[in-house]
């Protein structure tokens, strides 16, 4: 048997690539979550006025430091601000489900992929098909999402909490069955399967992609050259990076409306409660910058996330199976 279309090397290769990456770019995850959220999730800061002494505040004990309540805006001052009031801990919130979802996640992801394609080209698609791609990326999507969303919720709920009071994985379970039971777990499912669009189009451009690169070395070649096999997993992370980058782009507003169906109630009342009502509520209250709030921040991340895991994927694929062709997925 092929070791290529082994169900068994795809769900290791695609877990420890899933796993490398969550660990690397977890802090700007940690801030993309934050800025796709409707609520204060950032600690508010108290500032001393600089216009004060410290003579005239001693005598003034009734003085309050002014509190700046607005959200930090960029990259850099969200993860300073994180820093400053939460402690560098916060760039860390939601790991602890990131980690235990991410194998099993990206496992499953890969292997069905894999399955799926393998099961198409031998029909009337073919092995290099965009429909093969395409349908292949959202059994992919779509099985994933299903099995994990639970463990997502859990990650977006912690990544989201910015209290003194600290919040745990375990507390976090407790708290969301006692309130709302298994479905609550739930919640944002619908966006995430509408999100199975931004795994087609990442599969069908990172194939394609990945193709042209294979078929330059081929007429310039370099097959047999040493540098190809140097180069290969530079190739990979740029179709990975390339892809996603487009991808994202396309199909980000379902991220945003994931996570505002995700987050807590204000005073109890729930303002987001499905997917469409949510999409046009944002849309309607806060124009096209609130369904791509954060999208700077996602592409941060996500290019070298996307980049580490295909090229950890890919490198795992490689050195398990190094007695069999090179031909990729």
């Amino acid at each position: 048997m092929n070791c290529r279309n082994s169900v068994s090397v795809h769900l290791f290769a695609g877990g420890a690539g899933g796993t490398v990456a969550a660990v690397v770019t977890c802090p700007l995850e940690v801030v993309k979550t934050r800025l796709q959220a409707s609520s204060q999730v950032f600690q508010p800061v108290r500032v001393a006025s600089t216009l004060m002494s410290a003579n005239v505040a001693t005598l003034h004990s009734s003085y309050h430091a002014p509190v700046i309540t607005s959200r930090p805006s960029g990259i850099l001052a969200c993860l300073r601000h994180m820093i400053h009031t939460e402690g560098i801990r916060s760039l860390y919130k939601g790991l602890g489900p990131n980690l235990i979802g991410v194998a099993p996640a990206r496992a499953v992801y890969f292997a069905v992929y894999a399955k799926t394609k393998k099961a198409l080209s031998k029909g009337y698609l073919g092995p290099d098909s965009k429909f093969t791609h395409i349908f292949s990326g959202a059994a992919a999507g779509f099985v994933t999402h299903t099995f994990t969303a639970p463990i997502w919720f859990v990650k977006t709920r912690l990544q989201l909490d910015a209290k003194n009071e600290k919040m745990n994985m375990w507390r976090c379970i407790s708290n969301v069955y006692k309130q709302y039971g298994l479905r609550g777990f739930y919640r944002g499912l619908s966006a995430s399967y509408f999100g199975i669009s931004e795994t087609v189009i990442h599969f069908v451009i990172y194939e394609h992609v990945k193709k042209k690169l294979r078929i330059y070395h081929h007429h310039a070649g370099l097959e047999g050259n040493k540098l190809v096999s140097q180069n290969i997993f530079t190739d990979f992370m740029i179709a990975a990076g390339f892809s996603k980058t487009i991808a994202s782009i396309l199909a980000y507003p379902h991220e945003v409306v994931r996570t505002r169906l995700r987050q807590e109630e204000v005073n109890g009342q729930r303002k987001y409660k499905s997917f469409f009502q949510t999409l046009f509520l944002i849309f309607r209250e806060e124009g096209r910058k609130g369904l791509y709030a954060g999208l700077g921040t996602q592409l941060v991340r996500q290019v070298p996330n996307s980049s580490i895991m295909f090229m950890t994927y890919e490198t795992m694929i490689s050195l398990l199976c190094t007695d069999d062709d090179e031909n990729g997925l």
